[in-house]
């Protein structure tokens, strides 16, 4: 396999016994994924606990606590491989109070796999996944209407699960959907077609994953390149080189054009793209590199490259997020926070809360504080201007985290509104 073989990182989400678990299991053990021993303790697993076939969740449910309650309550990781693609998977937990641990999850995925249970059909849970799906942007999502082996594989009830939720993915501006029957359990419509379900015409899933196109899916518009790190090596040789250190978080950049340096506004021109392996004549996301310029501009970390006069961010003290609380601890109004977006780090009050997401009913409700799992829009300052993009057009410009001072916990996830 090439070194050069595209990755896909992919969630699964439904609710509680939908087969998330087990989707993968047999993902990893239909497409040769898993290792012998693997294989054999969780055979041996199954048959302790009585079952007459291996329990193929297990590969998922790692934890301890999740074998004990049957439960998955963390983001399980698993990574596999085919000759076409490379995949990060991760399994999240389908209960509300972990609705945190979805966010976060989804939040670098290109695609999202959502589960029903074609005898429940859509239900909260699935909307809620749903709308966690949108707000962070991911771009692909896949209904996988499992445990068809129950409906006696009924085309019907199919069309009729596919029907409801594309309503209501389309009230949440969602058209990028793909909608798949399958029996996890018996390894239908998964990396194979099976028997059972020969009136659908599509793909399998592993099929599909393999060939999604998610070239698109990076911003190759913008550039924006945030600084890491100002090089100025301490040597004879070098001792004249001043290089700026990072990584190109969207667009393209190549030698001669001309950039502005934000929040200052000023301007230069680049004069060499350095790596280890040499120096390039243009660089592309998600490459990390060293910039030099014609220019000696007083720049430090934190600080981000633009091309000038190319659509550029808006740099402000004062915006708008949508915000998920991911602390124990509530929000506290009158207190100072700590944002860190992209590599600079601001001190940041919260001047008002507008309203907070039911996420099982989309209804938006006042409110004055912000608990664990809560997902609400807010209205921020910081105490220096950063360059800012919406969301839905960066997800890298356009979000941060949120900082408690005192304890260094990351207490929330935003997204630029």
């Amino acid at each position: 396999m090439s070194n050069a073989t595209q990755l896909l990182r992919f969630i699964t989400a439904g609710s509680v016994d939908d087969g998330k678990s087990t989707l993968i299991g047999r993902l990893l053990h239909d497409s040769k994924s898993i290792f012998e021993d693997q294989l054999s303790a969780i055979s041996k697993t199954s048959e302790k606990r009585g079952m007459a076939a291996v329990d193929l969740s297990l590969l998922t449910d790692g934890l301890q606590a999740e074998r004990e309650q049957g439960i998955t309550i963390d983001v399980a990781y698993r990574y596999f491989a085919t000759p076409k693609r490379k995949f990060i998977i991760g399994d999240t937990p389908g209960h509300e109070q972990y609705t945190r641990n979805m966010v976060t999850a989804a939040s670098t995925a290109n695609l999202v796999v959502i589960l029903i249970d074609a005898r429940k059909g859509v239900l909260t849970q699935t909307r809620r996944h749903t709308f966690i799906a949108s707000l962070v942007g991911v771009p692909h999502i896949v209904l996988a209407v499992n445990k068809m082996d129950m409906v006696d594989y009924s085309e019907d009830t199919f069309n009729a699960i596919v029907a409801e939720y594309r309503a209501f993915a389309a009230q949440l501006g969602i058209h990028d959907v793909t909608c798949i029957p399958m029996s996890a359990l018996n390894g239908d419509m998964v990396v194979e077609h099976g028997d059972n379900l020969s009136w659908y015409k599509g793909a399998p899933l592993l099929e599909f994953l393999e060939n999604v196109v998610i070239d698109y899916d990076v911003n190759t518009a913008d550039f924006r390149y945030p600084v890491q790190w100002v090089c100025r090596p301490q040597t004879q040789e070098y001792h004249d080189f001043r290089g700026y250190m990072g990584r190109i978080e969207s667009g393209e950049i190549a030698v001669g054009d001309e950039i502005t340096v934000l929040p200052s506004g000023r301007t230069s021109k680049v004069k060499e793209i350095v790596t280890y392996d040499g120096n390039l004549q243009r660089a592309y996301a998600p490459q990390s590199i060293t910039l030099t310029l014609d220019d000696e501009i007083d720049i430090s970390r934190g600080d981000m490259f633009v091309k000038t006069s190319a659509n550029p961010p808006k740099v402000e003290k004062e915006f708008e997020a949508m915000l998920c609380w991911l602390s124990e601890a509530p929000l506290d109004l009158n207190r100072k926070y700590i944002i860190k977006h992209t590599t600079r780090m601001v001190k940041s009050l919260f001047s008002h809360l507008e309203y907070r997401v039911d996420v099982n009913t989309l209804a938006h409700h006042e409110t004055n504080k912000l608990n664990m799992n809560d997902i609400a829009r807010v209205a921020m300052k910081v105490q220096q201007p950063l360059a800012l993009d919406h969301y839905s057009k960066n997800r890298f410009t356009g979000s941060f985290i949120v900082i408690d001072e005192a304890t260094n916990n990351t207490v929330a996830a935003g997204m630029i509104a």
